[in-house]
């Protein structure tokens, strides 16, 4: 089982990751969603296409743009589809 903690809680558990350039991207299904607030920031990846974030929100402190997704990857990427990864201090343990 995959987990991703951040301030103390578990934001994603899950035992079916995809890891793409070793981040492990969670099912939607599997990521609590209520730590999640949408962001404008989005970036550009050439071979996965264009990537939405989200901020992380646990007991009031704001962990800005720490989650992403691919709303519509290019097709290399399709096994991302449906699937958030995070960074900026959020821990993945495997």
């Amino acid at each position: 089982m995959v987990k991703a903690l951040w301030n103390g809680r578990v934001i994603a558990e899950s035992g079916r990751t995809e890891v793409v350039e070793g981040n492990h991207y969670f099912p939607i299904d599997d990521v609590h969603q209520e730590f999640l607030t949408p962001s404008s920031h989005q970036s550009t990846c050439p071979w996965k296409g264009v990537a939405r974030y989200y901020n992380v929100v646990v007991d009031g402190d704001q962990n800005r743009d720490a989650a992403w997704y691919y709303p519509d990857p290019k097709p290399a990427a399709k096994n991302i589809t449906g699937r958030v990864a995070f960074w900026k201090g959020v821990k993945v343990e495997a």
